[in-house]
């Protein structure tokens, strides 16, 4: 016989199976509906963002309110609250990685002008952890918090390269976002990129996503040995030899790399 759920679990939504219950899935799907393009939206743009019904997202919305996860300005449209950053601030991956890269990113910022960037990876995309804008450097399209295709970025390239196989094979497996004409979206070309960054130790993305800019990134490695992130310099196309910054990228990484080595103080 399949045991009963207790009534706590029932009432909240939870599922035997472990997953989210329908409770839990629908808030869920409300807070998944804000994005970069959709940061406030009003009552009925939600639900067709969620595809939840409007009285199911109406009734909702008080807890997510109360909760801190959603607020509503004057406007009446809804934004992600300010609960939702302070819980995210204390993802270790992302925090705890950010405070003790900084100071190198800094440096590195400092030295160059030029755009700085920390990612980690998630499943199959990528995940901007800190971006430090150059004086005058070229824009990107890039945000911290912002998610990115693994295969297009010099940063989605170290970490797609460092990923388990399983992980490699099925982005591989394609389909490819093309940002531009130069945007490398052949499996086979892909998987020798894959194996030059783990012989060189960096990569250089060369106007893969906008036809101004080019990306040098190098792996930052965990205690253990793992990447578990990346470090990249964005760059004016034409400007400066992406190889010769290759070297101050790398320095970085392993500075990076051993602060997370350190013992937390």
């Amino acid at each position: 016989m399949r045991a009963q759920a207790s009534p706590a679990a029932q009432k909240s939504g939870a599922r035997a199976g472990g997953g989210p219950g329908p409770v839990l899935g629908r808030a869920f799907r409300i807070l998944g509906a804000f994005c970069a393009e959709h940061p406030a939206m009003t009552l009925s743009e939600l639900a067709r963002r969620s595809g939840l019904p409007t009285s199911t997202v109406h009734r909702m919305l008080g807890d997510l309110i109360e909760w801190g996860a959603l607020e509503r300005g004057a406007d009446g449209r809804y934004r992600v609250g300010l609960r939702l950053w302070e819980v995210g601030a204390l993802a270790p991956r992302g925090q705890g990685l950010r405070e003790r890269a900084l100071p190198y990113l800094e440096d590195l910022s400092q030295v160059t002008r030029e755009n700085v960037q920390l990612a980690v990876r998630e499943g199959c995309e990528l995940v901007f952890v800190e971006r430090i804008a150059g004086t005058g450097a070229v824009p990107v399209l890039t945000r911290v918090g912002g998610r990115f295709a693994l295969t297009a970025t010099g940063v989605g390239l170290v970490l797609l390269a460092h990923a388990p196989s399983e992980v490699q094979e099925k982005v591989l497996a394609g389909p490819f976002r093309r940002f531009t004409e130069r945007t490398v979206t052949d499996p086979r070309t892909l998987r020798r990129m894959l194996g030059d960054v783990r012989r060189d130790g960096y990569v250089v993305s060369d106007r893969q996503v906008t036809m101004d800019a080019l990306s040098v990134a190098a792996p930052v490695y965990g205690p253990g040995g793992e990447v578990v992130a990346a470090v990249s310099l964005v760059v004016r196309h034409g400007i400066r030899s992406a190889h010769a910054l290759a070297s101050l990228v790398c320095t970085s990484a392993r500075a990076i790399s051993r602060a997370l080595a350190e013992p937390a103080r």
